[in-house]
């Protein structure tokens, strides 16, 4: 069975790096390095790290952001395969052993659900498998921000070379960024049924979570992105540009919780692009007829009085 290298950057995760760490040590595969990457933490993250030993291998340096902690790890890991885990987050014992069974000739990228933590003050308040539409092409599995959350992925370490590591000038959405291109290259995506990968959501400080706004305009464009490539080749179907409808009228409600003025103008955009569709649980009945006789911010209004 090939090498695998586990990668691990961390920033200011003094809470959780230990079982991030001993998540990686505690694979079932054997053929495995631990790699880790202080981002320049400030709290006691780089004590944890070093109190591993000789365990695992690893560096510090100034804060430089996620993805240039990704890509050093990526020159650092001597493994055919690659596991990215956020410091955060943590695997479960037979994670890498079981994607590593769906190897077969051509696999660049081997990806699964995550298994989602919810926290608050007091520990684990759910913990649930995340949803996988397998039968999907892998398209709409992306489009539908299936695909994939970052310690979900094991990726061929030669592919991810190849694609140009992780792009350095995204602070959020990274892991979708770099699975878009990996899509647009033609590389091979197999998917496993296995929530072996917890995602912990924790604290409304993480990137992805205290700028809603940044995440909405990057999610967007990277969307606008694959919408593009997809019409450029032909291969635009009528499921997918609802999918990303979908999509952009969920974020208009999301911005809206943060932002009237910019939600309105948001919605307005993505109507007048013809992508903006209402549909799924955040389009309830009475929501649709209210925005269909009233438009948006009234729709808006009215769901925001009935929270109340």
């Amino acid at each position: 069975m090939p090498k695998v290298s586990i990668l691990i950057p961390c920033y200011n995760a003094e809470r959780w790096v230990a079982q991030a760490i001993q998540s990686a040590l505690d694979q079932t595969h054997d053929d495995k390095e631990v790699i880790v990457v202080d981002d320049g933490s400030t709290d006691g993250s780089l004590e944890v790290i070093k109190s591993y030993g000789d365990k695992i291998h690893w560096e510090t340096g100034p804060n430089r952001g996620g993805n240039v902690a990704r890509n050093r790890l990526l020159e650092l890991a001597s493994g055919e395969w690659l596991q990215y885990l956020d410091a955060d987050d943590y695997l479960l014992p037979q994670k890498i052993g079981r994607q590593l069974e769906y190897l077969a000739d051509g696999i660049d990228v081997v990806y699964s659900p995550p298994l989602i933590e919810t926290w608050n003050e007091n520990g684990v308040i759910d913990s649930t498998p995340g949803s996988l539409d397998f039968d999907a092409p892998v398209e709409l599995q992306w489009i539908r921000w299936q695909l994939a959350q970052t310690g979900t992925v094991l990726w061929n370490a030669t592919a991810l070379k190849q694609i140009g590591g992780w792009n350095e000038n995204y602070s959020c959405c990274q892991d979708n960024e770099v699975t878009l291109r990996a899509i647009k290259h033609g590389l091979e995506l197999k998917a496993s049924p296995h929530a072996d990968a917890a995602y912990r959501i924790w604290s409304e400080e993480t990137v992805c979570r205290k700028d809603p706004g940044r995440v909405i305009h990057t999610k967007t464009k990277l969307i606008d992105e694959m919408l593009d490539w997809l019409r450029d080749n032909g291969n635009l179907r009528k499921e997918i540009n609802d999918a990303a409808g979908q999509a952009f009228f969920e974020m208009a409600r999301t911005l809206a919780q943060h932002d009237m003025q910019a939600a309105t103008a948001y919605q307005r955009q993505q109507s007048n692009k013809g992508i903006y569709f209402l549909n799924g649980p955040a389009a309830p009945f009475m929501y649709r007829f209210v925005h269909r006789l009233f438009g948006f911010r009234s729709a808006e209004r009215i769901a925001n009085w009935y929270r109340r």
